[in-house]
C-alpha cells in the first residue's frame, strides 16, 4: 500500500509529521477517512477524535476546529488545537470539564454567559478526557 502523509499543525507548532496507513478525523459534517490515493478534498474540522492508523497500531489525537486537506497522498491538519493522546493532561481537562460545567449552570440562573462557548468547552474537556482513557 502507497504510504499517506500526515501532518497536524496548530499555529504553535507542529504536533506531528509522519507516514501512516490512515486517517479517521471530525469534519463538521460528519467523520471522514483517507486512504492513501484519496482524491483531493478540503473540509472544516469540528471538535473530536482524530484516528491514524501505522501498521495494525490506531493511535488517537484531539483535533478542534480547522480544516483538513487531502492532496497527493498527504493530508494536512491545520487545527485551531491538537494534542497526541500520550500528551493529553487528563488533570487539566477534569478541570476545564468542571469549569464548562459551573458556566452551564450559571447560564440558567443569569443573562450574559456565552453558553456556545462553555458548551464547546465542555466538549473539548470531555473528547480530551475520553482519548486520554479517563
Amino acid at each position: 500500500m502507497a504510504a499517506l502523509r500526515l501532518e497536524i499543525v496548530t499555529p504553535d507548532q507542529v504536533v506531528l509529521s509522519t507516514e501512516v496507513d490512515y486517517v479517521g478525523a471530525p469534519g463538521v459534517d460528519g467523520e471522514f477517512g483517507v486512504l492513501a490515493g484519496h482524491i483531493p478534498l478540503l473540509t472544516a474540522l469540528s471538535i473530536g477524535t482524530l484516528v491514524y492508523r501505522i501498521g495494525n497500531k490506531d493511535n488517537l489525537a484531539f483535533v478542534a476546529g480547522g480544516f483538513a486537506e487531502v492532496a497527493d497522498n498527504k493530508i494536512s491538519i491545520l487545527a485551531q488545537s491538537a494534542e497526541l493522546a500520550e500528551n493529553i493532561d487528563a488533570e487539566r481537562a477534569e478541570k476545564a470539564k468542571a469549569r464548562a460545567e459551573q458556566r452551564l449552570q450559571q447560564a440558567k440562573q443569569q443573562d450574559g454567559i456565552d453558553v456556545v462557548r462553555a458548551e464547546n468547552a465542555m466538549k473539548r474537556a470531555l473528547v480530551r478526557l475520553q482519548i486520554a482513557g479517563k
